[in-house]
């Protein structure tokens, strides 16, 4: 029998070049590469484009999941990722895949929470 060991769960707001805010495409291969280089299982997801350019993503992982959704009118994302820590601990990984994103999105950030739970 495993003993529940709470995960990490970031969720955070931050500020980038609207090119990134508005293009899906490139922020589904980045996070397909992403869930492959950090052992992740992807277990579904949904992309969506608004007229606007926005766009909102969700992926559901066999460690939970991540999502973002992107308003270029404002230059604001907002992003959350939590892994369970069922198998091992993923706090790292969570941590890691934030930065990844900030990067990615050239972003500043304006507000994050981690939660454990």
């Amino acid at each position: 029998m495993h003993i529940y060991t709470p995960g990490l769960h970031i969720l955070a707001t931050f500020m980038a070049p609207t090119y990134h805010l508005i293009d899906a495409s490139a922020c589904r291969q980045f996070f397909d590469q992403q869930i492959a280089a950090l052992h992740l299982t992807k277990v579904g997801e949904v992309y969506h484009t608004f007229p606007n350019g926005s766009f909102t993503a969700v992926i559901g992982l066999t460690e939970s999941h991540l999502s973002i959704h992107t308003w270029p009118e404002y230059g604001l994302a907002t992003f959350d990722v939590f892994l369970s820590n069922f198998q091992r601990d993923n706090s790292a990984t969570v941590r890691q895949l934030y930065a990844e994103t900030l990067r990615f999105f050239e972003a500043t950030e304006q507000t994050k929470t981690e939660v454990v739970r």
